[in-house]
């Protein structure tokens, strides 16, 4: 008789059966900036949790403002209404720095359920304007901006879209890295169908930002063609990359912007989308129906996670710990570069990747993927990214997590490389 294997209750995402992890190295805890295993072992999490924990894990404020709202109103609906919570912290969001260009807010629940929702917003928009002709929605590639069905069609990433059947028909991709080139040959030849185009102004997939010269194509598409203009800002919003938001360098500000992750501190599973009015008003003038909701949309729980995080974050004053941290992050990856394995470093503020190459040849994603579990083993979690590792620290990192964020990159290249004594 065959001997069964060992049973895994939980469907490990985006990674094979044959490499899924030992119970024995399971996170059960996490506390500030380090992840606690079932086998003891304590990592530094050099990824803030996915990004989603910039202020460090279980902050007391934030844990304590979700209990209270969970008792006081467990549960609370937006379909078809709005309730306190929801109002209070609309207000709050719609007044944090640059964000007085938007009106309303449409609560949701994850970055790629926002994605989905900006993809319909701007297409209903065009249908209200009398165009239902522009319902192409153009995004990056190499852009990743989730993997629900509208999101995962919209991601440049190779994802297995063909393989989910992922409707692509009205959606293109031009590349960020030649000045605008695509993006003004895309509009030239179907400006006159396209309803938006989502930017990331750093892509989350290699940490890539936005050239200059490219986001003066996009000035000049957004002038000559009238379109909304979307801020994927789920990995970027509230000072990730030095600035509250890093759209507030673009030379033209975006129509809707879409904020998840640091939003709660990775307290709750939350999302908005923030709009302007010149949307809005289209929507006003025919008294239409958006016809979108999410039951754990907006509910009070995670409206306190919001607000709590806001506090938080003036109190601390995250923005400038972020800064001081980019200023000392430069310096240990001016250092981690002279690894022979190094080609080069990119990224801006506390979102950076280190890209990766042996005898000449970019990594692939086994080797990048082996990479990062030896600096797993040398005791710190970094994010995987194309042909690099990318580095995105909590804000509240000190000096000697970058010490040690430094050593163990450095032995887990050294490892991978086979330059261990």
């Amino acid at each position: 008789m065959a001997t069964p294997t060992r049973r895994h209750p939980v469907w490990e995402g985006l990674t094979a059966r044959g490499t899924w992890g030992d119970p024995s190295t399971q996170p059960v805890a996490a506390e500030g900036v380090r992840v606690l295993e079932a086998d003891g072992s304590s990592l530094l999490c050099a990824t803030s949790g996915l990004w989603n924990v910039p202020l460090g894990y279980g902050n007391e404020a934030v844990v304590d403002a979700v209990a209270t709202a969970l008792r006081t109103a467990s549960y609370l609906s937006l379909f078809r209404s709005t309730h306190a919570y929801a109002q209070e912290t609309a207000e709050a969001l719609l007044g944090l720095p640059s964000a007085d260009r938007f009106e309303r807010v449409i609560f949701s629940t994850s970055g790629a359920a926002a994605n989905d929702l900006a993809m319909k917003l701007a297409r209903q928009w065009a249908v209200l304007r009398g165009v239902p002709q522009r319902g192409i929605v153009v995004g990056l590639t190499g852009g990743y901006h989730g993997l629900t069905y509208g999101a995962l069609a919209l991601s440049g990433d190779q994802l297995g879209q063909a393989t989910y059947g992922a409707d692509r028909r009205a959606v293109r991709h031009v590349s960020p890295h030649d000045g605008g080139a695509q993006l003004r040959q895309l509009f030239s030849r179907e400006g006159n169908r396209i309803a938006a185009l989502v930017l990331e102004p750093v892509l989350g997939s290699g940490a890539f930002p936005l050239s200059p010269e490219f986001l003066e194509a996009v000035a000049e598409v957004r002038a000559a063609f009238d379109i909304v203009l979307i801020a994927d800002e789920v990995a970027t919003g509230f000072g990730r990359t030095g600035a509250f938001f890093a759209s507030e360098s673009w030379p033209v500000r975006p129509d809707v912007m879409l904020l998840s992750k640091a939003l709660t501190n990775g307290a709750a599973a939350a999302s908005a989308v923030l709009v302007a009015p010149e949307v809005c008003e289209v929507f006003d003038r025919s008294d239409a129906v958006f016809v979108h909701a999410e039951t754990q949309a907006g509910t009070p729980a995670s409206c306190a996670a919001i607000l709590a995080t806001l506090a938080e974050q003036r109190r601390l004053d995250a923005l400038g710990l972020a800064r001081r941290l980019a200023c000392a992050l430069e310096r240990t990856l001016a250092r981690i570069s002279e690894h022979p394995a190094v080609v080069a470093t990119r990224g801006i503020g506390c979102f950076r990747a280190v890209e990766l190459a042996r005898d000449g040849s970019p990594l692939d994603s086994a080797e990048v993927t082996a990479v990062v579990a030896a600096i797993r083993r040398a005791g710190a979690i970094v994010q995987p990214g194309p042909s690099s590792i990318q580095l995105v620290p909590a804000y509240v990192f000190e000096d000697e997590h970058l010490a040690e964020l430094e050593s163990a990159v450095l032995h887990g290249l050294d490892d991978s490389w086979g330059m261990v004594a």
